[in-house]
């Protein structure tokens, strides 16, 4: 089952238990997911890999917002991107701990031959795409500043 198929049925879930916060979380995400589909260029369907991008792209956004709202003290709106970042979670997939972020950019730093921080971007290049969506890439790139000894 696509992720547009996926969202579609528990939107449908949503409407009949009538709760309006989660209708309009995956509304949010339908409507990124449909203008992916329409953008210049872009075929009928779009790839697991875009799909996985824009709701990073999306939880993103909202955890920012969350951030920004809670500086303003705007809790009331804070809360509200909040439980939308958390309805988006639910169709990323799962995060690399700590450990098994290292134990893989440890592999790649082998692999690449990187020795110190000049080959940053050498082993951030391979990174950013192979652990797409399973870490942020901030966090990706401290990790991989502190391993090269950056």
């Amino acid at each position: 089952m696509s992720l547009k198929q996926q969202i579609d049925a528990d939107i449908k879930k949503a409407m009949l238990a009538k709760n309006k916060e989660e209708l309009e979380a995956l509304r949010s995400i339908k409507s990124l997911i449909l203008l992916a589909e329409t953008d210049k260029g872009a075929s009928e369907e779009i790839s697991a890999d875009k799909e996985n991008k824009l709701l990073v792209k999306a939880a993103k956004q909202r955890k920012e917002s969350a951030d920004i709202f809670t500086q303003q003290s705007r809790q009331d709106l804070a809360d509200k991107e909040l439980f939308q970042l958390n309805v988006i979670n639910r169709y990323l997939p799962k995060q690399m701990s700590q450990d098994e972020l290292e134990s893989t950019l440890k592999n790649i730093i082998e692999q690449t031959g990187a020795k110190g921080p000049s080959d940053l971007g050498k082993v951030m290049g391979i990174a950013t795409k192979s652990l797409a969506g399973q870490a942020d890439g901030k966090v990706i790139s401290e990790t991989v500043k502190r391993l090269l000894g950056a």
